[in-house]
């Protein structure tokens, strides 16, 4: 009698407790649908856009690809660095993460042909967390008209640098006197000699090795169709951060190249109303990027600003430039305080570019779309070697 009283009680707080814990995951699953759903609408305008085939998608990588080190089948992410639109607006929005593998690599060959790396991409990662199969391609690889042709104009200029300096020999060596007696054949001969010595040097030549680094634009052909939902903009708004009474407007962003040539250097135009309780300068000033690295004014640009001081009740219009590591990451104009040093506004360049005129994102995209040939500079111990 025990023995059955005792297995009644125990079949009792196993159904109780199976019932009492079956409600709430019900109501978990119809809380996190109702998360889901107001999410989305946040995040989109219900409307659709296609990816459309053979679209390119500029990138930049997330890790060095050397042709010398990777091999095929090593995987890599890329990062999207502008905004993808279709007709009804943004579908792919900067930052989106891209994966891929090395598909081919080939080293560097004698005759100057350069080594090359081809790369596949099969999913992108999107801000909100959505993984999008897609069906992408790049290659380092020239079209073989295009490469031969630009083999053979290499070595036309090794074989006339060596002519010529063969037939200055010939004349150094002989004399005037010997290539005027000879009607010109010690020249001939000098510049056939050395046009031979060009020749070997232009069969040895070895071509150059492929180097694609963080900050390096890679164009990704898109080869395959996707439907897509459309963002709104102001869900893709970066977040910022205000102090009363200090007022900033930022109206124009260009991209350009420092002196050294390289397209990494951001000058703001911009209009600062100091209504607050401090005292800046251009000093106080920074861009700081979304891993935290902090980015100083620069001296190669207008430095007018980066010495103005701006006191309480100061309205200062002027252009202020900062040299950065990869001019594709997102990046905040930062005001810190002088005496903590904490920030107190950060006003997102974003944000920002979104009004920037068309114009001048038509001549930032020159900037930083130049065509790069990925060569990678040997290093020095290699070029005695």
């Amino acid at each position: 009698m025990k023995k059955i009283f005792a297995l009644f009680i125990l079949t009792s707080f196993l159904l109780l407790n199976t019932s009492a814990l079956a409600t709430p995951v019900l109501e978990g699953h119809a809380e996190k649908g109702d998360q889901l759903q107001r999410l989305e609408e946040e995040l989109f305008t219900g409307k659709v856009e296609t990816l459309e085939r053979a679209d390119v998608i500029h990138m930049t990588v997330s890790q060095v690809l050397d042709s010398n080190i990777n091999i095929e089948g090593d995987e890599f992410f890329a990062e999207v660095v502008n905004d993808v639109k279709g007709d009804k607006g943004i579908i792919i929005p900067k930052g989106t993460l891209a994966h891929g593998r090395i598909s081919q690599t080939e080293a560097a060959k004698r005759l100057g042909r350069p080594a090359q790396i081809s790369l596949d991409f099969d999913y992108l990662i999107t801000p909100d967390g959505r993984e999008i199969p897609i069906e992408g391609r790049m290659s380092t690889k020239l079209h073989p008209i295009a490469q031969t042709s630009k083999i053979i104009a290499q070595d036309l200029g090794y074989t006339v640098a060596g002519g010529a300096v063969g037939g200055f020999l010939a004349l150094n060596w002989l004399g005037l006197e010997a290539a005027i007696a000879s009607q010109g054949y010690t020249l001939a001969g000098g510049a056939a000699i050395g046009g031979a010595i060009g020749l070997g040097a232009a069969l040895m030549r070895k071509g150059s090795d492929v180097l694609i680094a963080p900050g390096d634009e890679i164009k990704v052909k898109v080869n395959t169709s996707v439907k897509l939902p459309v963002y709104r903009e102001e869900a893709l708004m970066q977040h910022e951060l205000f102090y009363p009474g200090l007022d900033i407007m930022i109206s124009d962003i260009r991209h350009e190249e420092d002196p050294f040539g390289e397209a990494n250097t951001i000058t703001l135009t911009i209009m600062i109303t100091n209504m607050s309780d401090k005292t800046f300068s251009g000093l106080d000033l920074a861009l700081v990027n979304d891993y935290n690295a902090v980015f100083r004014p620069s001296i190669f640009g207008d430095t007018k600003l980066m010495f103005k001081q701006i006191k309480p009740g100061d309205k200062v219009v002027g252009q202020i430039s900062f040299a950065v590591d990869n001019i594709n990451r997102k990046f905040w104009l930062t005001f810190y305080d002088r005496r903590t040093k904490k920030p107190l506004s950060k006003i997102s360049i974003d944000n920002a570019y979104k009004k920037v005129s068309a114009k001048t994102k038509k001549q930032n995209d020159k900037v930083r779309f130049k065509k790069k040939n990925y060569k990678k500079i040997p290093d020095i111990i290699d070029m005695e070697l």
